[in-house]
């Protein structure tokens, strides 16, 4: 059985073909490993996990910045990656106010069409002004904070909310 080291004693790193590597003291290297939050919406940069091919935890981080420069930024570089989540700064245009309905954006990764399946799609957490919208395409988007779009933005997610 696996067991789970302490932060003090692992490498991350990515190899020439893309796959995450991590080193750990007195083991073999383990190529393909996944980099995982436990709690991604409620505590970002706490309890995150290297998990190795075979599914089984190698590292947990309690804090992320508990880390040295390096290991943090090879860390947040795999989550990045992992966790592709463009944030909504503008809804242009909505085709329909019914589902599915798709809708012009622009993102902070540029400008996209998204297709909103079902109401429920557009997920509330509560007690904060933030919303997750999923895409048919299982794409998360992101709104932090809806108050801050502009007014016609908000008045398109008012008719779906």
């Amino acid at each position: 059985m696996n067991t789970t080291t302490s932060m003090a004693d692992f490498e991350l790193l990515c190899d020439a073909q893309g796959r995450w590597v991590c080193r750990v003291a007195g083991a073999e290297p383990q190529v393909g490993v996944q980099v995982v939050r436990s709690f991604p919406l409620s505590a970002p940069m706490e309890s995150i996990s290297i998990v190795g091919p075979d599914g089984h935890e190698l590292v947990f981080v309690a804090r992320l910045d508990a880390l040295d420069e390096p290991r943090r930024t090879a860390v947040a570089q795999a989550l990045a990656e992992r966790e592709f989540s463009p944030v909504i700064q503008r809804i242009r245009e909505v085709s329909t106010f019914g589902t599915p309905s798709t809708w012009q954006v622009d993102t902070d990764r540029g400008p996209t069409e998204l297709v909103l399946k079902v109401e429920e799609d557009i997920r509330r957490l509560p007690g904060q002004r933030r919303l997750l919208i999923t895409s048919a395409h299982g794409v998360v988007f992101d709104i932090p904070d809806r108050n801050q779009l502009d007014r016609a933005s908000r008045r398109y997610l008012e008719r779906f909310l």
